[in-house]
């Protein structure tokens, strides 16, 4: 595998361009994707050949201002990437051991599991580490103040599986990781950032903290509607995870170091053990890596901005999308396919389109759900009248149907969590990038619930009147 990627990356520095990856292409395309998935607003941009091919910014933000290639963006999950950078440049200078443990590193890392003791520093980045959602408390994590906190808070928290035998894509590993890189430099790791891998790429406008840097808030689809919305309180400020706030720009020089091109961070071969995947998993340092192709990819999504990055080693190019906008589909991903296919010759697809119809049929759902309810509600006692004489258990089997709509909702955040393997899903949570399909389950349950209950009265108040009515009969 790294023979492998010695090739790509010596084959980096003679790919030409495809003639049409041209910035007048990009924009093109990028109207077009800005105009097919309905986005308030998206910046991009391309890198070859350790220069920029393009960066731009299409849309607006929450405040009505123009997106540019200097308006700063949320990137989520694109952070861990710096983090497994900024714990590469402690490595090379002997702070940090990749294969030992973390607890030998880390000296206030406790877990309430012996396994713990075999995480190695390796095992955090390759997401190999055992740690889980479904063994820590994800919730009581995201309220700490600090990565020190953070940290002591595991204390009373296992691992899932054995470290270095299972693949799981878990927060904690890259948090811990940059708790790591605090403890061996003496520095916040926000300042470690800033002086070890934003400013030597020049990164001026990059930072783990929107005190330093400030997005503009982003945006939710609500029925295909754009509403500015606050990002969900959490462990952002500081976080190895998901922390990382920047600029399209910004990513340009990222793009290029990660290329190997341009002022290096570190050694070659430190960036080819970031880009290697593992025997478990084809996810190397905060990049997975596609068996096909070999393109480095890694996306990031938060409750209200999306991001990806990709490298595609046989072409040479680099791509950063980002978006101020979280739905239920992310676009992100689509349109760097679509940049991809253009820096390959091959004509891309306009990506979004499906999100608008998927949200449209839920609307509709939610109306006939609610239309269905009232005429349900004014014809609850001629539903009840044909029950009269017949056994009422099946009057009650017959309700039950009504009720599955609610009983949906009281799974709700399970059944996501178990769709999203395991990872942690709140109720908060669901108010925002999954508002659509949480509001459409929401009226459906109401509407149910609200005819099996008229029809639960009709039925009552018909059987008191019954035995009101025969005894009147009899006097």
């Amino acid at each position: 595998m790294k023979i492998l990627l010695i090739g790509l990356y010596a084959a980096m520095s003679v790919a030409a361009p495809a003639p049409a990856m041209t910035p007048a292409a990009i924009d093109a395309y990028m109207r077009g994707a800005l105009e097919s998935g309905g986005l308030p607003g998206v910046s991009v941009v391309v890198t070859h050949g350790g220069k920029v091919v393009h960066a731009a910014g299409y849309g607006h933000d929450s405040e009505g201002r123009a997106v540019t290639e200097n308006t700063p963006m949320r990137v989520a999950s694109v952070s861990k990437s710096f983090t497994a950078m900024a714990v590469m440049t402690l490595v090379e200078r002997g702070k940090i051991r990749l294969d030992e443990p973390v607890a030998a590193q880390l000296p206030r890392f406790r877990m309430d599991d012996p396994r713990a003791a075999r995480i190695t520093v390796r095992h955090l980045l390759n997401q190999t580490s055992g740690l889980s959602d479904t063994t820590v408390d994800i919730n009581e994590l995201e309220s700490a103040t600090s990565l020190a906190d953070y940290t002591a808070r595991l204390a009373d928290d296992g691992l899932r599986a054995d470290p270095g035998t299972r693949w799981e894509y878990c927060n904690v590993n890259y948090n811990l990781a940059a708790r790591l890189v605090e403890v061996a430099s003496g520095q916040d790791f926000g300042d470690y950032l800033r002086d070890r891998v934003f400013g030597p790429l020049g990164m001026k406008s990059s930072a783990v903290s929107d005190q330093v840097v400030r997005p503009a808030d982003g945006y939710n689809s609500v029925f295909g509607v754009w509403l500015p919305r606050p990002e969900l309180p959490g462990f952002l400020s500081g976080s190895g995870s998901g922390g990382v706030i920047t600029t399209a720009a910004d990513m340009g020089k990222w793009l290029i170091a990660q290329s190997g091109d341009g002022r290096p961070l570190v050694k070659r071969q430190s960036l080819e053990t970031m880009h290697t995947p593992t025997a478990i998993r084809n996810y190397g340092m905060g990049w997975g890596i596609d068996q096909e192709t070999g393109q480095l990819a890694h996306s990031g999504n938060l409750f209200t901005y999306n991001a990806v990055e990709a490298i595609s080693p046989q072409s040479g190019y680099g791509f950063a999308v980002m978006t101020n906008s979280a739905a239920l589909h992310d676009a992100t991903y689509d349109i760097m396919l679509g940049l991809t296919a253009l820096s390959e010759g091959r004509t891309p697809e306009r990506p979004g389109g499906d999100r608008q119809l998927f949200e449209l049929v839920l609307a509709l759902i939610a109306v006939a759900a609610a239309g269905l309810s009232a005429m349900g509600v004014l014809r609850a006692r001629r539903w009840a009248a044909r029950q009269a004489g017949k056994p009422r258990w099946r009057a009650w089997l017959r309700l039950a149907p009504l009720l599955l709509p609610a009983a949906a909702l009281a799974a709700y955040p399970d059944l996501i969590s178990l769709l999203m393997n395991g990872r942690t899903v709140t109720w908060a949570q669901l108010t925002y990038f999954a508002a659509p399909l949480s509001l459409m389950l929401l009226v459906t349950a109401l509407a149910g619930a609200l005819v099996a209950a008229a029809r639960v009265f009709r039925l009552r108040s018909g059987r008191a009147r019954r035995p009101a009515a025969a005894a009147k009969s009899l006097i």
